[in-house]
């Protein structure tokens, strides 16, 4: 049995199937299981290095490393373009690998120089300026192995993206703790990060992505691949996907906006020391993620080829059980916060960290994202993109004026309780996007049917 796949250039090129070949697609328990490990050990990995942060240093170091991450991340979650996303839906290969290569080269080259621009007119103390210029670098890799994963899930080779977290993961931690350990500073722990990351996307990443397109080439060794990955400079196929994935960009730059709005209010008028605080218990948000990341990715191709099949039933039951896995671990999180909130804060960090009514309230808010960054595979894989903008901006909206009353009036508190009220508009915004979807699947099976 053969199958065709496409090259970086656009011609095609037969490769067995077998269970050994890299061109072969896992079945989609096989995919969540990986995706679930590299998840977990990525996020355990994230989580650790606040702890590192709080056990060797000081709030204010915790803050400063939150800040660097909360000016970052949204500029190059824009520069995403959700691409990873679009890439591994794309069941009609409207695009190739090239292209998409592409375009996230340019907008994240893009995204170091903005970085580099906000330090330079921003008002930051040197050290923190430095560590803002280590998180853009630490993030720029991600994006370039943001690219590779995106062909990864094309194939359903989720394996790949698991085995590269958990390679990075530890590397990263290991990074991280060394360069701080050693020299007090956040900024040489964030470049030690960095180095992890920029190290296994040159190694591992491009070699696996070398075999996703030319399974044929065998690499000169286990990390390092013969034939390089090539963008394709097309310009006017990089201005339509540039076209047609740009809502989704804002879309990602202003979910980002949402988790980090607060921060900004809470460094501005409360302070460093405060931040890390609301940093340190804020982490626990990014347990639940590695479930519904591991499902959602997984899901999202299988989901993209039922609604592309006209399949309204099982899209729907599928959809179905995604949402239902976020609304049970949003109940348990919220659970574990009034159960053992203090106990679970005052180990890990310190007494000067437990708040558990933060805890509660932060892990409240964390429920309602988890449902709806369900719903958003759930739309993204119907192909209902432009929908997302505007929801979106409504929904930063909110968190940024509530945030506005609520962060000078009740502290913490009010920047959980600005987190709580953004993602309930997103969740029942997003729930009547898939309703949507859903009825148009129906009535375009119920034409299908009548025409035949």
């Amino acid at each position: 049995m053969t199958r065709v796949i496409p090259s970086i250039f656009g011609s095609t090129k037969k490769a067995r199937t077998s269970d050994q070949s890299p061109a072969t697609g896992l079945s989609l328990r096989a995919n969540f299981s990986w995706t679930f490990i590299g998840n977990v050990i990525n996020a355990g990995a994230w989580f650790l290095m606040t702890v590192v942060l709080a056990q060797l240093g000081s709030p204010e170091d915790v803050g400063q490393f939150a800040l660097g991450l909360a000016t970052t991340a949204p500029i190059f979650m824009f520069a995403t373009l959700r691409l990873r996303d679009v890439q591994a839906t794309d069941t009609r290969q409207e695009y190739l690998f090239g292209d998409y290569f592409g375009l996230r080269l340019i907008t994240t080259a893009l995204s170091l120089l903005v970085v580099a621009g906000i330090v330079a007119v921003g008002n930051f103390g040197q050290e923190t300026a430095l560590v803002i210029l280590a998180h853009g670098l630490s993030k720029a890799s991600e994006a370039v192995s943001d690219a590779f994963y995106g062909l990864f899930m094309q194939v359903e080779r989720l394996d790949r993206i698991a085995k590269s977290m958990i390679i990075k993961a530890p590397l990263s931690l290991a990074g991280l703790a060394v360069g701080y350990y050693l020299t007090g500073s956040v900024f040489w722990g964030v470049m030690g990060l960095a180095a992890a990351r920029i190290a296994v996307m040159l190694t591992y990443d491009l070699r696996n992505t070398s075999l996703s397109l030319d399974p044929s080439a065998r690499p000169i060794a286990y990390f390092l691949p013969r034939k390089l990955p090539k963008p394709r400079w097309h310009v006017r196929t990089l201005g339509r996907l540039v076209w047609f994935t740009l809502p989704l960009g804002f879309v990602t730059m202003l979910i980002s906006f949402n988790s980090n709005i607060p921060r900004y209010f809470i460094e501005g008028q409360l302070g460093a020391y405060q931040l890390g605080i609301f940093a340190a218990v804020a982490s626990f948000q990014k347990a639940a993620p590695t479930v519904i990341q591991a499902l959602g990715r997984s899901a999202s191709p299988r989901l993209a080829k039922q609604y592309a099949g006209g399949n309204a039933r099982a899209f729907r039951r599928l959809s179905l059980r995604l949402i239902m896995i976020g609304v049970a671990l949003g109940g348990a999180g919220v659970l574990v916060a009034l159960v053992a909130g203090r106990l679970i804060l005052t180990l890990l960090y310190g007494p000067e960290y437990a708040l558990p009514g933060l805890f509660a309230l932060l892990m409240l808010g964390a429920g309602l994202d988890y449902v709806a960054t369900m719903v958003l595979f759930v739309i993204t894989s119907a192909r209902y993109f432009r929908i997302q903008l505007p929801l979106q901006l409504l929904t930063t909206g909110a968190v940024a004026l509530a945030c506005y009353w609520l962060v000078p009036a009740a502290g913490l508190a009010g920047a959980a309780i600005a987190l709580i009220a953004g993602n309930l508009i997103r969740t029942l915004g997003g729930l009547a996007a898939a309703w949507h979807a859903q009825r148009a699947l129906v009535r375009q099976s119920a034409l299908a049917k009548d025409a035949l």
